[in-house]
């Protein structure tokens, strides 16, 4: 069902170059530009911060036993159901950032004739990740899937016995394979006490034989209760927290449907909330008259946003996440790229953050 995917596309890179203000400067610089091509420099995008809320649900499906009918009356089972159904669980839920390209924030390394190319680290969407440094591509997010699990292989057919064969009617059946649930019981508890005809010769032989006799009843007495075949579903939606918002519907989960769709008043409601909670330090150019700068490299200074997942009566799970979108962009000041010393910047691929920053003297 497409609907619930809810998978946002990476925006279009558009060819159309803009022109670029040349600036007379002896180092390597970095400026606005409009993604295209170029053999000058080295285009790239700072993130915008998405959010991939990671839904666990098991589905389990019920069979009913062929003597289900019966289940009360022989074995005392008063739950036992005739007919077929499946249940729902949400097992857990997780909020994983990511970074998408921010196409309203895009750069351009410009190699001067003078200074050594740096050694630039993209994601295969352009998001910066590293300068003069060696780092790893950010790990794949999971994706929807569905996993059966593994169920007891019981077959009650491999223990029935002569007499349940050969029952004309199907409540004589019933009445038989109930005795012999009976049997296998005392039998089972006449072997624990040491009662039993043949008495195993060592405590090893005791827990395989007790093991037999628990799995021939377990399997017959599906007859009566049925059986049950579980899958783990792994559901994603994609949402950007651009501004604050409180109880945006995302998504309806039911007991009996699983995920259903947004309008679909057969599930439970289940609500995000955004709260901008960004404190910036001032920057350095506010209230000042700005000065003719060289640009260098840029980067985000990211906010701060709380996330919540709450159902119609409580919350669910609720994380702070760094936003780039909420901060600002800064740059670094200073000749990165020239001759007299080298310059390693990595970035978070999530926020645009430094993460780490150093700087090494070249050797003459």
């Amino acid at each position: 069902m497409k609907s619930l995917r809810c998978i946002l596309l990476p925006h279009l890179l558009l060819l159309t170059a803009l022109p670029i203000a040349s600036t007379a400067v002896g180092q390597t610089l970095v400026s606005p530009y409009t993604p295209g091509v170029t053999a000058e420099g080295i285009t790239y995008f700072l993130p915008e911060t998405h959010v991939r809320l990671v839904l666990t649900a098991t589905r389990r499906c019920h069979t009913p036993g062929e003597y289900a009918q019966y289940a009360e009356r022989y074995l005392g089972i008063s739950d036992a159901t005739t007919e077929s159904y499946e249940t729902w669980t949400l097992d857990n839920v997780e909020m994983i950032p990511y970074g998408v390209p921010d196409t309203s924030k895009v750069y351009t390394i410009a190699l001067a004739s003078k200074t050594s190319a740096p050694l630039v680290s993209l994601t295969p969407d352009g998001i910066l990740l590293a300068v003069n440094a060696e780092v790893h591509q950010p790990s794949p997010l999971p994706e929807a899937s569905c996993t059966p699990l593994p169920t007891p292989a019981l077959n009650a057919s491999d223990y029935l016995t002569a007499d349940i064969l050969r029952a004309a009617t199907r409540a004589k059946r019933a009445e038989l394979a109930a005795q012999e649930i009976y049997d296998i019981r005392e039998n089972r508890s006449l072997l624990a006490k040491g009662l039993a005809d043949f008495n195993p010769a060592d405590g090893e032989q005791l827990k395989t034989m007790l093991q037999q006799l628990a799995t021939a009843e377990q399997a017959l007495t599906t007859l009566f209760t049925g059986s049950e075949r579980a899958e783990r579903h792994t559901f994603v939606f994609d949402f950007c927290p651009r501004a604050a918002v409180e109880r945006q519907l995302l998504f309806r989960f039911s007991k009996f449907l699983g995920l259903v769709d947004a309008d679909d008043l057969a599930g439970e409601p289940f609500y995000v909330s955004v709260a901008n909670e960004t404190r910036l330090p001032e920057s350095s150019l506010d209230g000042k008259k700005k000065k003719k700068e060289k640009p260098d490299l840029r980067y985000c200074l990211p906010g701060r946003a709380r996330i919540t997942l709450s159902s119609a009566s409580e919350t669910i799970t609720e994380t702070i996440i760094a936003v780039a979108q909420m901060g600002r962009v800064e740059h670094l000041g200073g000749e990165l790229f020239n001759k007299k010393f080298t310059t390693h910047v990595m970035l978070n691929p999530v926020t645009g953050n430094i993460e780490k920053i150093s700087s090494e003297e070249e050797e003459e």
